[in-house]
């Protein structure tokens, strides 16, 4: 498909920079299967939207502080920066215990064999370079040590959208995690899961729904622009992504029961369907994805689906077209603009219903 069909225009205004406070105090827009209205509400009524015996899935990976500054090193002392170029690098996807691929900022000050000191006894080779501004990244610590250090020296990689000093804001450390945050791995939140408070939770408890946890490790991927002018030329980044075997028993007995599966965010719907064969039966996943889903999909994992608001010509747009319909995610996004919902990962929610046979 022509890549300009997912395109929009959004006022920068908004453009969320800070999350709702309370966090289930953002909007929600409720876009329903097989009318052609809108719900506009609060994401404290979204037990409103459920019914008894549907799986909520949750995203449990926790972002770790991924992105770094540090200055190119002397190669003959190598416990000391040379004064040499600063150097930003964001993680993004891990290779070994000890070396990860990472975007580079500038790319063109950080080459193979140069060599990188974030702090005293925190430092790395380049060892490799792939295209925009990528590079690998060969640290001197190792595992749990490195997500020390990264802890000790890193900063939340929010997005490019949300603007911060160099230092980052000591909020976004709480702000950008989610409730469920378990299992360190994420250089991008699962940011339907913001919107989560343990009142919330309880309410969707309450209202008769089930919940569950999945694990994808969201990689900066994500932000990286279509560049292709056809979705069949897109290449999709590839990401780490687990459902163990008792929440596929939890999600097949859902399925016998003919009751709904809601993946709360994109990342635990890529990870419900590269979990589920052709047949909507879960199996047990621990492998990559890179799951690409545009209008036309056949959908086996999910019923339905809470999202925040995406980019024009995004992957994630693209997504949500394939649920509901491109015209109709369309129509739902003209409808948030003209309502002043707000975008992105700080911003409002939507909770689309599967339609079937779209395009």
């Amino acid at each position: 498909m022509d890549v300009n069909l997912f395109n929009f225009d959004l006022p920068q205004a908004l453009i969320a920079q800070e999350p709702a406070r309370p966090r289930d105090s953002a909007r929600l827009l409720h876009i329903p299967a097989g009318v052609d209205t809108f719900g506009d509400m609060i994401v404290r009524d979204l037990p409103q939207l459920l019914r008894e015996g549907d799986i909520l899935v949750f995203n449990d990976t926790r972002v770790i502080p991924a992105r770094l500054v540090g200055k190119r090193g002397d190669a003959t002392n190598r416990g000391k920066p040379d004064g040499g170029a600063k150097v930003e690098v964001t993680l993004h996807q891990p290779v070994d215990a000890h070396t990860w691929r990472v975007f580079a900022k500038p790319a063109k000050k950080l080459n193979p064999r140069d060599y990188i000191v974030f702090a005293p006894g925190f430092a790395a080779d380049c060892v490799n370079e792939g295209d925009m501004g990528e590079r690998w990244l060969k640290f001197n610590v190792a595992g749990h040590e490195l997500i020390e250090k990264l802890h000790a020296h890193g900063v939340m990689p929010l997005p490019p959208y949300i603007k911060r000093p160099d230092g980052g804001s000591a909020e976004d450390r709480d702000d950008y995690q989610t409730m469920f945050a378990a299992k360190d791995g994420a250089v991008a939140a699962p940011t339907a899961a913001l919107h989560f408070t343990d009142d919330l939770l309880n309410a969707v408890r309450t209202a008769g729904a089930v919940d569950t946890r999945i694990t994808l490790h969201v990689g900066a991927g994500t932000f990286l622009p279509v560049r292709a002018e056809d979705t069949d030329d897109h290449v999709m980044h590839t990401e780490r992504a687990m459902l163990s075997a008792e929440t596929a028993e939890l999600l097949n007995d859902a399925r016998t029961d003919g009751r709904r599966i809601v993946a709360c965010g994109t990342t635990a719907l890529r990870t419900l369907e590269s979990a589920a064969d052709k047949n909507g039966v879960f199996h047990a996943y621990n492998d990559n994805t890179d799951l690409f889903v545009t209008p036309g999909y056949k959908f086996n994992g999910i019923d339905a689906l809470m999202t925040n608001f995406h980019l024009p010509c995004s992957t994630l747009f693209m997504l949500v077209s394939a649920i509901a319909g491109l015209d109709r995610m369309q129509a739902a996004y003209a409808h948030a603009i003209a309502n002043e919902y707000r975008f992105y990962s700080y911003g409002d929610a939507c909770f689309i219903e599967r339609a079937d046979n779209v395009s």
